[in-house]
């Protein structure tokens, strides 16, 4: 199972709103991890200094594929890679 993790600067975040927006249209789930929050300081060292990044959103989907920036096109690659449609039964089978 993926696990995508959204590193956001909060509600203010533009990129970081769409971000999401475009994961909940396409059905991906993931974690969301405000980095102005004190309490994720671990969070926040792993983002700017080993990823790198200095700006937000940061959207980890593993440990090799990861970008920063509102990025759709990235968004509906990762959910195209794994089947984000719910599972359902058929009635007669």
């Amino acid at each position: 199972m993926i696990t995508v993790v959204i590193y956001t600067t909060g509600d203010a975040c533009v990129q970081c709103h769409l971000t999401k927006r475009v994961m909940d249209a396409v059905g991906l789930l993931y974690a969301e991890i405000d980095l102005t929050d004190p309490s994720n300081a671990a969070a926040r060292h792993h983002v700017t200094e080993e990823l790198g990044y200095s700006s937000a959103p940061v959207v980890a989907v593993d440990d090799h594929d990861n970008w920063t920036g509102f990025r759709p096109d990235r968004i509906k690659q990762v959910a195209a890679s794994i089947d984000t449609r719910p599972t359902s039964k058929r009635a007669d089978g």
